[in-house]
């Protein structure tokens, strides 16, 4: 574990142990906005709570010293961890996980918008239902950059879905942002570190836990607005190639997923990756409709997995 710093503000020292503890790593982004939100739905629960932030390596330390500022305002108990380098999405959950001192576990991501009585719907269920970790969904926010449309579209078509929807996918349709999980689920099944990078270290982990415990799917989404244009997109995507073939690997029953079997017939297919070249134009292509555009960049995806496969 790199080496690193925590800070508690005032409202932390001497607080009741919490029930529930709020858990957002950033890395650039923002969490103030999320932070101040959190802060006032905490005012009025019964159950008391924490906020606890991890700065992945303090890429910004005007961020940095601007969150430890403003938490110290606060009248919630709250927790700034820092990195001392940066350490990975997997890692710094289970950094946050460690930090943690309530008996339930909600992760965020920090550039998520929360609507009114979320905190209390999530207080409320726990009391409710005997389960080990629920994820609650997402909103996706509107995607007013024209260079952003494409990401909004494909997270439209792919991951959002009501609870039912979501109940019938399973294990894979859950994220690791608005996800509540019982830490003792967690300090059990933590999220894989050998997942760098970016994607699929969140459908590892909960198919793990599905079989570690009782996972369910309920209807408390929070908004993401965190929008990427379409080189990003690609990138990423090339990138997580290497993360998707571990998942597969790790979880062969997986194959059955519709990109897992898009990577399997590429992989069967000689010279497929002459093709990316047409698939990242089409990706780009403005003027294209949406659901060229869209699986277009599945295909890119696919491409790129299944070279992972094959290595």
């Amino acid at each position: 574990m790199s080496a690193g710093r925590e800070y508690f503000n005032p409202a932390a020292m001497n607080a009741p142990v919490p029930h529930l503890s709020v858990l957002a790593p950033f890395y650039r982004d923002d969490p103030l906005p999320l932070a101040y939100a959190l802060a006032e739905q905490a005012d009025g629960l019964d159950v008391p709570i924490e906020i606890v932030l991890f700065d992945d390596g303090e890429p910004d330390p005007a961020l940095n010293a601007a969150v430890t500022m403003t938490l110290e305002s606060l009248d919630v108990p709250a927790c700034l961890v820092t990195a001392g380098r940066n350490i990975g999405r997997a890692a710094a959950r289970n950094r946050l996980a460690r930090a943690a001192r309530g008996d339930w576990l909600l992760y965020l991501d920090a550039d998520m918008d929360i609507p009114d009585g979320f905190l209390a719907e999530w207080a409320a269920l726990v009391d409710a239902q005997d389960f080990d970790a629920a994820f609650g969904g997402y909103e996706p926010g509107p995607a007013y950059d024209p260079r952003h449309r494409l990401h909004a579209a494909l997270a439209a078509t792919s991951d959002v879905h009501n609870a039912a929807s979501r109940t019938l996918i399973g294990a894979t349709a859950v994220c690791s942002s608005n996800l509540l999980v019982r830490k003792t689920l967690m300090h059990t099944t933590p999220f894989d570190e050998s997942f760098t990078g970016w994607g699929w270290e969140d459908v590892d982990w909960a198919v793990r836990a599905a079989d570690a415990g009782t996972l369910i799917h309920i209807d408390n989404p929070a908004r993401h607005d965190g929008w990427q244009d379409v080189t990003t997109l690609l990138s990423k995507y090339r990138d997580a190639a290497v993360n998707y073939a571990r998942l597969l690997d790790k979880h062969p029953q997986l194959a059955s997923l519709p990109g897992a079997r898009a990577a399997h017939t590429l992989r069967a297919l000689p010279g497929q990756h002459v093709l990316r070249g047409l698939w990242a134009s089409l990706a780009r292509a403005n003027g294209a409709p949406m659901r060229l555009r869209t699986l277009a960049l599945k295909l890119w995806r696919a491409s790129w997995a299944a070279e992972a496969l094959a290595s």
